[in-house]
């Protein structure tokens, strides 16, 4: 059977009102923790791909505001949540910053959830560990670092967003006890 008598009976979603845009993004909101942007952008496109039947132009800012009034959405909230799980995973402040901006958190909030220098340590330790990075790596017999491995793990750490002297400082340690004690102390020596 052809797709064009398949899909002959059928039809597509039946256009937006104001009733099924709140119920689009309620459900939205009950799903996902999310910020006002994310939320506006979602909603634009529920209407682009089914179309608008309510009278007037749909009020998705209005609908937006009174929900972040409500509390349904939070942005400093998630941007808490969202840095701290970032910087579990390893990932750098300016990693950080951008993933908060690509999801609209304002500069005000992205310069609150910047991590200190000894959550950047941290985080740039987690990474080190989970890839295996300066002393962390096996060894293989021979002590010496091969310099193509140590340019590719500073890539790496760059990447990822750390700073360049805290990448080094990582990479081209050999002692994990010393790079502990470092990563705990906010002023320690660079």
């Amino acid at each position: 059977m052809s797709d064009k008598r398949r899909n002959q009976g059928r039809v597509g979603p039946k256009p937006l009102n104001p009733v099924r845009l709140e119920e689009l993004a309620l459900a939205y909101v009950a799903r996902f923790a999310t910020t006002q942007a994310k939320l506006r952008l979602y909603l634009q496109r529920k209407l682009r791909e089914r179309g608008w039947d309510g009278e007037g132009a749909p009020a998705i800012d209005g609908l937006v505001g009174r929900y972040a009034e409500q509390g349904y959405v939070n942005d400093a909230a998630w941007a808490k949540m969202k840095a701290g799980s970032l910087l579990r995973r390893g990932y750098g402040a300016r990693r950080v910053g951008e993933a908060l901006g690509q999801a609209g958190v304002g500069d005000d909030l992205r310069a609150e959830e910047r991590p200190g220098v000894g959550d950047q340590r941290r985080a740039a330790l987690v990474l080190a560990r989970r890839r295996r990075f300066g002393p962390f790596a096996v060894q293989r017999g021979d002590s010496a670092v091969d310099p193509k491995a140590r340019d590719k793990q500073l890539s790496a750490m760059l990447r990822a967003g750390h700073p360049l002297d805290i990448a080094r400082r990582i990479v081209e340690s050999d002692d994990v006890d010393a790079l502990e004690e470092w990563s705990e102390s906010e002023f320690g020596d660079d």
